[in-house]
């Protein structure tokens, strides 16, 4: 049996869990997500726990049992917590700034990059830091992922985007000098 699959998960006491066939809402005061459900997957609701149930060992659903309850488990967390990425930009003349509903970054190129938010996703900007935040933990780590590839950050100076606490492993430059 899936190791993710059979845990249960509790329910926080500000979250709503309505039940469909195939489709499960979650509410909660963050905002309201919908999971779909996989044929064969049952889901047992009691007062405050809920755990997930496949109806037999056909390979399909064993591979899908765990994954979702972990978009269930995620659904949770996002309505009643939510999710939150910060990336560090690093570099002289690298700055980030919001307008308009979209992220605009100076990276260093003739031309300010500027992306478009995506509907959920909130992003605020202090000094070198971009906090992306919503309740879709997908949304937001891609996202985030969108916004790092544009200027990864390079191993000689560490110039680049940064996921905060991600080290950047350095290399030594050019030895300059003649023979040995």
């Amino acid at each position: 049996m899936s190791r993710v699959g059979k845990r249960t998960i509790t329910i926080p006491d500000s979250v709503k869990i309505s039940d469909s066939p195939n489709l499960l809402t979650i509410s909660g005061p963050k905002g309201e997500m919908k999971v779909n459900l996989f044929d064969g997957i049952a889901i047992n609701i009691s007062e405050n726990s809920l755990s997930v149930s496949r109806s037999n060992d056909d390979k399909m659903l064993r591979a899908m049992h765990g994954t979702i309850r972990q978009l269930i488990s995620n659904a949770i967390n996002g309505v009643n917590d939510g999710f939150s990425k910060v990336l560090q930009i690093q570099g002289i003349g690298y700055a980030a700034r919001t307008e308009n509903n979209r992220l605009v970054l100076q990276l260093g190129f003739s031309h300010d990059i500027a992306i478009d938010l995506p509907d959920g996703i909130e992003v605020s900007v202090q000094k070198n830091e971009v906090e992306i935040k919503g309740i879709n933990k997908q949304i937001v780590g891609q996202f985030a992922a969108k916004v790092r590839s544009l200027k990864k950050p390079e191993p000689y100076k560490g110039k680049g985007i940064r996921y905060k606490g991600e080290f950047v492993r350095s290399k030594q430059g050019k030895k300059v000098g003649g023979k040995d």
